[in-house]
């Protein structure tokens, strides 16, 4: 159980951080919200590669996915975190 949330910790870092590095107005995102971000995201990656292409049905709709689904996710979430947060940037 400790070695699972680890994992999660560490997938949701490198997704988080691939995440915040993709898209651009998150400066001000703390390292705690990009691993939660990136943890959300491995989620919503799963949930997706669950629904096109069926893998793993017999574990369900929620379940933690690959790097790569992962880092997908995590690029949805980090996304539609920033323009929905309602933090203002101002640019000069």
């Amino acid at each position: 159980m400790l070695g699972f949330i680890i994992s999660m910790i560490v997938v949701g870092l490198i997704a988080g951080a691939i995440g915040r590095l993709v898209v651009s107005g998150t400066s001000g995102m703390s390292i705690p919200l990009t691993i939660l971000l990136g943890i959300i995201g491995s989620f919503i990656g799963g949930f997706l590669g669950y629904l096109l292409f069926h893998k793993d049905a017999q574990a369900g709709a929620f379940q933690p996915s690959g790097l790569i689904g992962s880092i997908i996710g995590a690029i949805i979430v980090v996304f539609l975190w920033v323009r929905f947060s309602g933090k203002k940037h101002v640019t000069r």
